[in-house]
């Protein structure tokens, strides 16, 4: 059956097919020459048995990995509330930007500015300041929440950076499009809710996939100022057994949650490359 298909193909066709089977023998084989050396080589080192009981003790493990987890569903909470207040306040900073009348250019400068100060700060320092400066006003509870506190400040970073990422999704629908649009007896706002927008989220969604992985990783930052997330509570347990291997469990624990979300986003890229192509 395989030599009546292989003689089906034309002589190009056999030509890439030796050629992938060719490169997946490469890959597979210097994969397994670096898994091997690293196996066998690492062990081998002279603080290696320190190292693996500081980083990688299975009993310290087993016994913090069910209260990491439950410390990791502060993480989601602080995420599944951020991610949607990041989305509308980009999307509307991305619109201001592209305000085309003269009456609108105060909202303009304002997304300008927005844009410019909040990628321009680094979060950490943008959830000190946050965190730590608005709950200095002694404001009541839960007013005084770093939850609150430490949740805007990552929706005021990201929504900056969101809102580029739509601005180059609006400005990448063609200019004729809406022109067309206008010809029918658009009106502006309709042009760009019924044509323009839809286009430029599908056109960015990739790259909104990987800021939503991202915001995944920083909401550990909100521990410099407060809440017990996965972080502040790997450092609990840290201080607690003297051993460092709750981090090692606590990034165990983002890599089941981002490689996943990092290979639908390159699948998300990758449809949309062949469906320009």
């Amino acid at each position: 059956m395989a030599k009546s298909q292989a003689a089906g193909l034309t002589r190009r066709q056999r030509y890439e097919a030796q050629q992938r089977r060719r490169s997946l023998i490469i890959a597979g084989t210097s994969t397994a020459l670096v898994i091997a050396v690293i196996v066998i080589f690492v062990p081998m080192t002279p603080g290696w048995e320190k190292v693996q009981r500081s980083f990688f003790n299975g009993g310290v493990l087993a016994e913090t990995f069910p209260k990491l987890l439950d410390a990791f569903l502060v993480n989601v909470m602080i995420f599944a509330w951020s991610a949607p207040a990041i989305a509308i306040l980009g999307l509307l900073i991305a619109l201001a930007r592209d305000a085309k009348s003269p009456a609108l250019f105060p909202l303009r400068i304002f997304g300008a500015g927005f844009t410019d100060v909040f990628r321009g700060v680094p979060v950490i320092l943008t959830v000190y300041l946050i965190g730590f400066g608005i709950p200095g006003l002694g404001l009541p509870r839960p007013w005084n929440s770093p939850y609150i506190w430490g949740s805007l400040a990552l929706v005021l970073t990201y929504s900056a950076y969101v809102a580029e990422i739509f601005r180059s999704g609006i400005d990448s629908v063609h200019q004729s499009q809406r022109a067309a649009a206008l010809s029918l007896g658009l009106s502006e706002r309709q042009v760009m809710r019924d044509v323009v927008l839809p286009q430029a989220v599908r056109n960015v969604v990739p790259s909104q996939m990987n800021m939503l992985i991202a915001l995944q990783k920083d909401v550990s930052l909100l521990s410099f100022i407060g809440p017990v997330e996965i972080f502040r509570q790997a450092g609990v347990f840290k201080s607690l057994t003297a051993n460092f291997t709750p981090y090692v469990g606590a990034a165990i624990i983002f890599l089941v949650v981002t490689i996943p979300a990092t290979r639908y986003a390159d699948h998300l890229m990758a449809k949309q490359r062949r469906d320009r192509s």
